[in-house]
């Protein structure tokens, strides 16, 4: 049990009683999150991760620091696509530089 009561439906998926149809949004979603990145390049899957890394880690700075959880999201984001682009360069360039030894 949860130790803080919930207003909505979703109370019930909690407790495992499911209705059909909420399985049916439950499949239809999980799929859909699933399958909604699968065509990303090596560049755009860096960038995607570092924005949801850098954005969970702003909010969370944010909110330790009294300050906006959300603007410490945003700024965090920016800054995580921005270190998977950069990350990805520095991998591009390492790979396409001949080794020499």
């Amino acid at each position: 049990m949860l130790p803080f009561p919930l207003k909505t439906d979703l109370g019930r998926c909690l407790g495992a009683r499911f209705l059909p149809f909420e399985k049916i949004i439950a499949v239809v979603l999980l799929a859909g999150m699933l399958s909604g990145c699968a065509g990303l390049s090596t560049r755009e899957q860096r960038m995607l991760s570092g924005g949801a890394i850098g954005a969970a880690g702003g909010a969370a700075i944010g909110a330790a620091a009294g300050g906006s959880p959300a603007a410490g999201a945003a700024i965090g984001g920016v800054v995580g696509v921005a270190a998977g682009f950069v990350v990805d360069e520095i991998d591009r360039r390492k790979s396409e530089s001949p080794r020499t030894n």
